[in-house]
């Protein structure tokens, strides 16, 4: 499903449980802006690629935008759109003082030297200079970004300002003003909110089964919290490549040095190798969505056996797919809380930027808990007593926070 479809479909499914004027769901519907990039490269061979680009700000009632840049071979307008209207609804949830932004690129990474690589990053970070900024837009890394790309835009910013501003962007390198913590952000964060979901329906302590579909930055470190933090057994894994499945399970240690050293799980030795997509038809109690979106929609819902699916990813699961879980009996952890911690971290770097500060890994992840725990409470009682899924609560407590500001704000011009 087109993903820009999926939030719009999410956003009417808590109108009827909202007090809001109508005016204002409408303003939701639509990017406040999108700049569209063509960007020229020049490749080591010689010649010039162009690759289409994109950044959207969505709604800013609530602060500046704020969001990540993916590099992806499938990344179109309509996506990045999406994603930026997710994030007006993420950082609402978190209490966060940011609107919603996000960038992209259709670009397939594996293709590009490092040198290449470099200049797309900076061709982007220049085209998009005009637009973002500590107090406007502040960028972050997403699929196939990292610190060292952040790095690259931060420095392409400041060349194009004149000035030194590492608040700007998120997700830099520590020694260039990043945050420790940020790189682990993600998977902790939606550690922290599976534990209290499985609180919530009584299952915590309990020896359960994980699976994680997704083996990259995300799903790793969410296989390594899932073992530390809950001491829970993950008995399948998978990426692009090819699944793993071993229900005596698989241990983090063993897949991580595998996936680092081929980047891929194909031909892992520690358990039955399966084709992707047939991880969701394994036994398991918890699946852990931390690839790309829509991968659970109305042709495989119905084999996932799950009883909790925990959403790392933005919009795994199509509105479609979702019905047929709901009625399954699955919960839902949706992604707009449960993939918060990225954000969040982000916005301590940015704190620690603006201040000149910097804070020890173990006072991040302390902050971190406390601030997920509490917007996991506030929903999972919105939904207890409105009797309404997990994802209506997330929406209607957002859209709520966000709909106040523009009252106070109005509509103008």
């Amino acid at each position: 499903m087109n993903p820009r479809e999926m939030y719009l479909q999410q956003l009417e499914q808590a109108v009827p449980f909202l007090t809001v004027e109508p005016e204002y769901i409408d303003m939701l519907r639509y990017p406040k802006e999108v700049l569209e990039l063509s960007l020229p490269v020049r490749l080591d061979g010689g010649g010039v690629k162009i690759f289409s680009a994109w950044r959207s700000h969505h709604n800013n009632a609530l602060g500046p935008y704020k969001g990540g840049v993916r590099y992806h071979v499938e990344v179109s307008r309509d996506e990045v759109v999406a994603l930026s209207s997710w994030m007006t609804i993420k950082c609402s949830i978190a209490g966060l003082p940011y609107g919603g932004g996000k960038g992209g690129v259709a670009v397939d990474v594996r293709e590009l030297s490092r040198n290449e690589l470099e200049n797309l990053s900076r061709a982007y970070a220049f085209g998009i200079s005009r637009f973002v900024g500590t107090d406007y837009d502040i960028p972050a890394p997403d699929v196939y970004t990292n610190p060292q790309v952040m790095a690259w835009f931060l420095d392409t910013f400041e060349k194009v300002k004149g000035w030194s501003e590492p608040s700007a962007f998120t997700g830099k390198p520590v020694v260039i003003g990043g945050s420790l913590g940020r790189s682990d952000s993600t998977g902790k964060g939606g550690i922290f909110i599976l534990r209290e979901a499985l609180k919530g329906v009584g299952l915590l302590g309990k020896p359960l089964t994980v699976g994680i579909q997704g083996y990259g930055n995300v799903g790793s470190r969410a296989h390594r919290f899932v073992e530390e933090d809950l001491g829970l057994k993950v008995v399948a894994v998978s990426d692009s490549a090819a699944a793993v499945h071993n229900q005596a399970g698989l241990k983090y240690s063993e897949v991580s040095k595998f996936k680092e050293e081929t980047r891929s799980l194909k031909g892992f030795p520690g358990g039955e190798e399966l084709f992707p997509d047939l991880l969701f038809e394994q036994k398991m109690d918890i699946l852990i969505l931390a690839a790309l979106g829509g991968a659970v929609d109305e042709k495989n819902a119905g084999s996932v056996k799950a009883n909790v699916v925990l959403e790392l990813a933005n919009g795994p699961i199509t509105p479609e797919g979702e019905a047929i879980l709901t009625d399954k009996g699955v919960l839902i952890v949706p992604d707009v809380l449960a993939n918060g911690g990225g954000v969040i971290v982000s916005c301590f770097e940015w704190i620690q930027g603006r201040s000149g500060d910097t804070w020890s890994e173990e006072y991040v992840y302390s902050k971190l808990d406390e601030r997920m725990v509490r917007s996991f409470g506030e929903i999972w009682s919105m939904r207890e007593e409105r009797k309404i899924s997990f994802r209506q609560a997330a929406y209607v407590k957002a859209v709520s926070r966000i709909v106040d500001a523009m009252r106070f704000r109005g509509i103008w011009p």
